[in-house]
């Protein structure tokens, strides 16, 4: 396992880190044509070819009668959680409720003298579907990933909510996935994963009505299907590998910052974690702990690998500097691992979520916290936010406007449609003023 070692001084010294990071950017090309008949076979043929995948993939002997998940299925997986974890699951799904209770919007509008009332009507859309994916074989189910796709959508007002998983081979959820969605108040489960269950959700088919909105992560063929689907229904984001940012002084543990680096790299091969340090003693520690700690971890394969094609420790001569190439790499999650973190806050720009001080490490945001930890990756950071309330929205706007507003106003409304060649748009107006 080894990392990129390199100094960051300048802005030009930007390119060896940026060309490190490119190839995580284009990993879903191979794919498309495969995705695209996938799309196209649940379109035409629904529900037989959602077995057919089903069976191929998931589960030998899966038929129609198991797709949906029988209500008396979410009640029994209550009882095979224990009753800690299930404290557990309702202290996050509250604290993550509270969180985002703020970000909901109210319709507004405003009146003049004339009586012209101007303002924007803000509804939730109908129905929403949310992908989880299942873990290893079913065993490590995306749990986490339900309570921030379905908690967001819940506040907006989204009155249905359906949905799919893959089913393991014997055709089962695993009961915490139930549980968390008994304890959310879905009551619409769906047996399906991959590319077929999000051409499902979209299109719709016998069984499952078509959404409007799609949320939720997935591998590459998840990715790629939200991908091709934009423009015919609503979707959170295009989401990249996972990656972690770290910018840290003196004052900072390497133990601690190797933890959180490999919070991320077990994630996948493709997972970026970089350190950004002034301290060149916090550089060492930090390698030093990210060998042991790496060689001790049950996905070591995956997160050596991480380091090594996509990890990096960066020496920077000042916070300033550091906080220039964090701006750069626009990360999904940053950690400000500082002494005084809040002094630095004002020079960060770009970054999806951020972590305050030593005791804050991201995991916190995953699971627990609050926020959301669907978040934009692959630089995007420098244009989109992490999933929220408002994804699950649409706004419309109110116009209602008087003969007053006409008389004074419609032959300069005429005049803006002749300047673009629309005599129907000056007339319809003029008609009025006859």
């Amino acid at each position: 396992m080894s990392c990129l070692n390199m100094t960051y001084s300048c802005p030009a010294d930007w390119a060896m880190l940026r060309d490190r990071l490119a190839s995580r950017h284009n990993p879903g090309e191979s794919v498309e044509a495969r995705v695209q008949d996938i799309l196209a076979q649940i379109r035409a043929r629904g529900d037989q070819a959602l077995v057919e995948y089903t069976r191929r993939f998931d589960c030998p002997d899966f038929d129609l009668t198991r797709l949906a998940v029988a209500q008396a299925d979410l009640a029994q997986a209550l009882d095979r959680i224990p009753a800690t974890d299930l404290d557990i699951l309702q202290q996050a799904i509250a604290n993550i409720r509270a969180y985002h209770a703020h970000q909901a919007e109210k319709s507004w509008w405003t009146t003049a003298p004339d009586g012209t009332i101007l303002g924007q009507m803000v509804r939730p859309v109908d129905r929403v579907g949310l992908y989880v994916p299942g873990g290893q074989a079913g065993t490590t189910p995306l749990i986490s990933s339900l309570i921030m796709n379905a908690v967001p959508a819940q506040v907006a007002g989204v009155s249905e909510i359906a949905v799919v998983s893959p089913p393991t081979k014997d055709g089962s959820l695993n009961p915490y996935l139930l549980a968390t969605a008994k304890l959310l108040g879905l009551t619409e489960i769906w047996r399906a994963g991959s590319a077929w269950a999000i051409a499902a959700l979209a299109f719709g088919t016998a069984s499952i009505r078509p959404c409007d909105v799609l949320a939720g992560p997935g591998n590459i063929y998840v990715t790629t299907a939200k991908r091709l689907l934009v423009g015919q229904v609503g979707i959170d984001m295009i989401a990249g590998p996972s990656e972690i940012a770290i910018l840290a002084d003196d004052s900072a543990k390497g133990a601690w910052l190797a933890a959180d680096m490999l919070s991320q790299a077990e994630h996948d091969p493709l997972a970026s974690a970089v350190l950004i340090t002034t301290s060149p003693k916090v550089a060492e520690d930090t390698r030093q702990a990210l060998i042991a700690q790496t060689a001790a971890l049950p996905r070591s394969d995956i997160a050596a690998k991480a380091l090594a094609d996509y990890g990096a420790i960066v020496l920077v001569p000042d916070l300033r500097m550091g906080a220039d190439l964090v701006n750069r790499l626009a990360p999904e999650h940053l950690e400000l691992a500082l002494a005084d973190p809040w002094s630095a806050l004002g020079l960060i720009r770009h970054a999806g979520a951020i972590f305050m001080g030593h005791h804050c490490p991201e995991p916190v945001g995953d699971y627990f916290a609050g926020p959301n930890h669907v978040l934009p990756t692959l630089g995007t950071a420098r244009f989109s936010s992490a999933l929220s309330v408002q994804a699950f929205l649409k706004k419309s706007s109110l116009i209602a406007t008087t003969p007053g507003y006409l008389r004074e106003h419609g032959t300069k409304i005429a005049r803006l449609a002749r300047l673009e060649g629309l005599e129907a748009h000056a007339r319809s107006v003029e008609e009025r003023l006859k």
